[in-house]
């Protein structure tokens, strides 16, 4: 009963524009799914995350973001723990290891790592601000264990989401810019020796058939060719739910997964592209919105690094899909197919709203 009346009392004072729009997502890429992969067992699945999902994020809104900004650094600790046994003992699945399993349940530690890392960047920006030359490094050495880890999976999309979300905590804690241009410039230079040594020869394909995927029409090239396809047959309001010529002739490789967006664009077409994409922005603005609320140093940073999280993630799955970016394999959030990610991301929505419940009396902040 307690638990109950705490939900009520939260729930009247957080934002309900962004749980409800979360909800819509959600339950928009259930069906999604269903219509992709033409298996019911898939959409059944990820229905009952999503419901898992949504309960881990209402326990966590209770809970509140100050207890687990308490624990930032153990969490930390375990999710790198976590990694490095997934890359010592996960067997590999379509030549990468990532998937964990205990009791019959399989996760992805990678997705979870993300909160982990936001956690414990927001609390020790907090506290040693990267104004200076020696926090600046501080802070960039302890995001590397984790992206050294993900990359041995190997998980390049995993690791470039852990840089892009430091980078925008890093922006956020007030990083001088000479700071910031310098680890953009590093970043550029390093790209060469990476692409060449670092880089597996399936990974290095699917950057050569973005800059053009004639070159290997029938191989490296073929997704990226089926996925515009996709997108492009479905013309001004799209063919309909259930319609999609592309997935259901198999043309389209991981069409509940990688290439959820292509399905989506070629059932609901312009239209729904545009709806879609407004539900996504309405979401990310909430996600902002919070942080401008709060008068906590730490959650301003943490909203930061969430924002980051969703919005490269959208930038980066709907720009695959449509050829604009290189093919990571990075998961359309709240769309795409797989557990982990659902539940990641609900997590972080949760203490994202626990952050608006405490800003919530500052009226002269929109």
């Amino acid at each position: 009963m307690k638990f109950f009346k705490l939900l009520r009392e939260d729930f009247s004072q957080t934002d309900r524009i962004l749980f409800f729009t979360a909800l819509i997502l959600g339950f928009w890429g259930i069906f999604c799914i269903y219509s992709a992969s033409g298996n019911f067992d898939f959409a059944l699945r990820q229905l009952s995350w999503f419901f898992v999902s949504i309960t881990a994020m209402l326990i966590i809104m209770i809970t509140g973001h100050k207890k687990l900004f308490e624990g930032a650094y153990p969490l930390y600790g375990l999710m790198l723990l976590l990694l490095f046994l997934t890359s010592l003992l996960a067997p590999k699945v379509k030549g990468a290891q990532s998937w964990l399993g205990f009791g019959g349940i399989r996760f992805q530690p990678s997705e979870f790592a993300k909160i982990a890392i936001i956690l414990m960047l927001s609390k020790f920006f907090n506290r040693y601000p990267p104004l200076n030359f020696k926090t600046f490094m501080i802070g960039l050495g302890m995001i590397m264990p984790p992206v050294i880890l993900v990359l041995l999976q190997p998980d390049a999309g995993s690791a470039l989401v852990y840089l892009v979300i430091s980078f925008g905590m890093l922006i956020a804690a007030g990083t001088p810019f000479i700071y910031l241009g310098g680890l953009v410039g590093l970043g550029l230079s390093a790209i060469p020796p990476l692409y060449f040594f670092a880089l597996k020869e399936y990974q290095r394909n699917r950057i050569l058939v973005f800059l053009d995927p004639m070159r290997d029409p029938l191989g490296a090239g073929y997704n990226v060719i089926q996925s515009r396809i996709a997108v492009g047959s479905g013309g001004f309001a799209g063919k309909g739910f259930m319609m999609g010529t592309q997935s259901k002739l198999k043309f389209l490789p991981e069409p509940h997964t990688d290439f959820i967006f292509s399905v989506f664009s070629e059932e609901f077409g312009f239209i729904g592209n545009i709806i879609l994409i407004i539900l996504l922005a309405i979401l990310l603005f909430r996600v902002i919105n919070a942080g401008l609320r709060s008068k906590d140093r730490r959650c301003k940073i943490f909203v930061a690094g969430v924002t980051s999280w969703l919005w490269f993630q959208i930038f980066e799955s709907i720009g695959m899909s449509i050829g604009i970016v290189p093919v990571t394999g990075l998961p359309l959030p709240f769309l795409s197919y797989g557990g982990s990610s659902l539940l990641a991301i609900f997590m972080a929505l949760g203490i994202v709203m626990s952050i608006y419940i405490e800003g919530a009396n500052n009226r002269n902040v929109l």
